[in-house]
């Protein structure tokens, strides 16, 4: 199965293919994902991390599949689900952009597990 990464991370522009790069926020890649869900393309890796502390990431990646003739509606409710979540939880904190290296470094591990997991198994 063909993927897309859409990231903000430089480092993961640099490391992969297929990559679609936004120079923006998290929030701004997660937007960018909603508009491809609605598209068609479905979700391969969860748009937020499991992590809290990586809630506050400038960074954010997440894998779609090649665009569909049809919408994936589980994918529509999580990246929805997801944009409020995020919302609501930058409502008390603000990015740390004091680590942002380390924070590439992190999401590129993210990525690469998400790539190399079983696509479809949740």
């Amino acid at each position: 199965m063909k993927k897309l990464i859409i990231t903000n991370n430089p480092a993961v522009k640099e490391k992969f293919k297929n990559v679609f790069f936004i120079d923006g926020s998290p929030q701004d890649i997660l937007t960018k994902v909603r508009d491809l869900v609605h598209q068609g393309h479905g979700l391969i890796s969860h748009p937020l991390s499991a992590s809290l502390r990586m809630m506050f990431s400038p960074y954010r990646t997440v894998v779609l599949s090649t665009k569909k003739e049809q919408i994936d509606f589980f994918s529509a409710e999580i990246i929805e689900d997801s944009i409020i979540k995020y919302k609501n939880h930058m409502n008390y904190r603000k990015i740390d952009n004091v680590h942002s290296e380390d924070y590439q470094v992190i999401d590129i591990l993210l990525l690469e597990a998400a790539l190399n997991e079983d696509t479809g198994s949740w």
